[in-house]
């Protein structure tokens, strides 16, 4: 697993103006190629009467999925300048359609390339991004007296702390860096005399 990667921040849309051709990128989160065939799909209903519905979208922290259409456009004039924004920018998890509603001027193959991948661009300055750092999910299982200190050290020290379970005993799910393991594990044992039981569990990702 790659040890970070950047998506968009929200979903949203952003609309310009090119000589008369209304161009509105919508973007979007996207766990799945599923979810990223959704989206679009959605959009397409929304807009049943544009010109064109073109998209781009890539899933996986290491870009393992790169799809794009230009949905009648020339070849190589949407779909491919879209997705080609979205790996400039080191986009993942993140699906793009920008919708055209043609004003009657062609553009020409450049203008169109520059139309596609500037609105992208826009969108993204506009929405944002954001970095996910990958972590290591754990879980702490401790005592009822020690469990309020010690949830309130893990929030002051900046951990994820992810959720906590009342049972018989506290279950405390954390996510920590590889790197920091070790040096959390010995910081666990002196926080809580050695009482305290932590148990590695998989990867994930979460915000940085």
């Amino acid at each position: 697993m790659k040890e970070q990667y950047r998506t968009v921040a929200r979903a949203g849309v952003h609309e310009t103006e090119i000589n008369r051709s209304r161009f509105i990128c919508a973007l979007a989160p996207a766990a799945t190629e599923q979810e990223a065939q959704d989206f679009v799909a959605r959009i397409r209903r929304e807009h049943p009467t544009a010109s064109h519905n073109c998209f781009a979208y890539v899933i996986g922290a290491d870009a393992s999925v790169q799809k794009a259409s230009d949905d009648g456009e020339p070849g190589g004039t949407a779909g491919v300048p879209m997705l080609q924004m979205l790996m400039r920018r080191e986009m993942r998890y993140v699906a793009a359609v920008v919708t055209r509603y043609y004003g009657g001027v062609k553009l020409g193959a450049g203008g169109l390339i520059r139309a596609y991948g500037g609105v992208v661009g826009e969108a993204l300055d506009e929405l944002g991004t954001i970095t996910r750092q990958r972590f290591r999910l754990a879980t702490i299982t401790v005592s009822h007296q020690r469990a309020g200190r010690l949830e309130n050290d893990l929030r002051a020290t900046g951990l994820a702390v992810r959720e906590v379970r009342y049972a018989e005993a506290v279950i405390i799910e954390i996510g920590l860096p590889d790197s920091d393991v070790e040096s959390f594990r010995s910081w666990l044992a002196d926080a809580t005399a050695g009482e305290a039981l932590l148990e590695l569990g998989g990867e994930a990702y979460g915000d940085a």
